[in-house]
């Protein structure tokens, strides 16, 4: 596993457990707005972390933390992720995957295995604003459909979530991606948040009212809406 960051202990990555987080490299997408852009772009750039310094820390923690976050980067591109996990599984942790969803084969054989415990997409934008979002204009969209469609039959907890970004969202799309989403059972929309390592830069969050506005949008088709970062 190519592994350039990984947190010891979070609260928040991993709903409703004492987790840590690994951080892959490389993405197949390049989310203009994307918060983790080295990751992306330069992963070979970044400090790499030994597979064994990870097992080392699960092992001694056995007992206080609960769950592993796998995050990106894109995960999903790792060519070893499904061994680094059921090494991880046979330590009693979690599974918490976090993914963009253009690996939907990926996603599934990992659920038919028993090897995730929780599953967390991005979902860009709406499907006619999904080039723009992630910045790739050659996208096979029905890829992200297909994964949207294997976590909704519900076998494992999920989620779906959007970063929301002024300069590439707009309030209406909302209803659009509510639609997409018909049935889910958690969606966020998550505040846009300036940081070093933003792929581009330029984009603005959207205020807090803004936003509540797009998650009424979406609520018409999905029972739970939240916001998330907004302040």
């Amino acid at each position: 596993m190519e592994i350039h960051g990984f947190n010891k202990t979070t609260l928040l990555d991993y709903p409703g457990h004492v987790a840590v987080t690994i951080f892959t490299g490389g993405c197949n997408f390049r989310c203009p707005f994307c918060h983790n852009g080295n990751l992306v772009l330069h992963p070979a750039s970044e400090p790499t972390i030994a597979e064994e310094e990870v097992f080392a820390y699960l092992k001694k923690r056995r007992g206080i933390l609960e769950g592993v976050c796998i995050t990106g980067g894109e995960p999903t591109l790792q060519a070893d992720l499904r061994e680094f996990i059921v090494r991880i599984k046979e330590l009693g942790y979690l599974i918490k995957l976090d993914t963009n969803g253009y690996k939907p084969q990926i996603i599934w054989r990992l659920m038919e295995e028993g090897l995730l415990d929780y599953v967390a997409m991005d979902v860009k934008a709406s499907l006619p604003n999904y080039k723009k979002a992630s910045g790739c204009p050659g996208l096979d969209l029905s890829r992200i459909e297909e994964s949207i469609a294997i976590l909704k039959s519900n076998r494992i907890p999920y989620e779906f979530r959007t970063t929301v970004v002024k300069g590439i969202h707009s309030v209406e799309e909302f209803d659009s991606i509510g639609r997409l989403l018909e049935g889910a059972k958690t969606y966020y929309l998550q505040a846009f948040r300036e940081n070093v390592n933003v792929l581009c830069d330029g984009f603005e969050a959207f205020p807090a009212e803004i936003m509540e506005k797009m998650a009424d949008m979406a609520r018409k088709y999905i029972d739970k809406v939240e916001l998330r970062g907004v302040e």
